[in-house]
């Protein structure tokens, strides 16, 4: 079995705090209570196009913020299971569109805002809220989703990439099947070679 470096289990910390702070900091407008949600975490559902870690970073981020949703175990549960699934087709989407950006961002947003929207509002009519109903709901979240996924993750992706592209390493993704070298060869490479007379 493969395993995250410290440096995906760092990076996977600091998306799933991200997910938990943007969406409390807005308090009961990230939970929908006036009809439409303004949950800005929700720009950070691009990031599975480049790092595999950031699926369980959105899961565990979004589960912890569904704690104060008012919605109960039912949001806690399948509103997160909702995002895992999203997360999951969306790095399916990078895999799949390696080296077209365009359509990469296109497609890969597709999974957050329409998993979310048919998932959602079941979550907020088992959880008892039926004020506006499923499909007002579904459209309510359709364009928020759309708005936050696109809105922002498309601005926050081009940042990541150009980013990347400029090499800065905190921001370079980590292959999950790189041969991992031997500490002791690690040293043995770091060492200044010299050259032979």
């Amino acid at each position: 079995m493969k395993r995250f470096s410290t440096k995906m289990l760092c990076r996977a910390g600091v998306i799933a705090a991200l997910y938990c702070v943007l969406t409390w900091a807005l308090g009961p407008l990230s939970y929908g209570t006036l009809g439409f949600q303004i949950r800005l975490a929700e720009a950070l559902t691009l990031l599975p196009l480049f790092y595999i870690e950031s699926i369980p970073a959105l899961y565990v981020g979004c589960l912890l913020a569904n704690v104060f949703s008012g919605y109960g175990g039912w949001d806690i549960g399948l509103g997160s299971l909702c995002t895992l699934i999203a997360a999951l087709c969306t790095y399916g989407v990078g895999r799949l569109f390696r080296s077209n950006m365009p359509l990469k961002l296109i497609f890969g947003g597709l999974f957050p805002v329409f998993i979310n929207a048919f998932g959602i509002p079941f979550v907020m009519i088992l959880a008892g809220s039926t004020e506006l109903g499923y499909w007002a709901n579904f459209v309510s979240l359709l364009v928020t989703q759309s708005v936050w996924v696109y809105g922002l993750g498309i601005p926050l992706a081009l940042t990541v990439r150009a980013l990347q592209k400029k090499g800065v390493s905190v921001l370079q993704p980590v292959p999950l099947w790189q041969k991992r070298t031997a500490p002791a060869q690690e040293r043995a490479d770091a060492l200044p070679q010299n050259p032979a007379k």
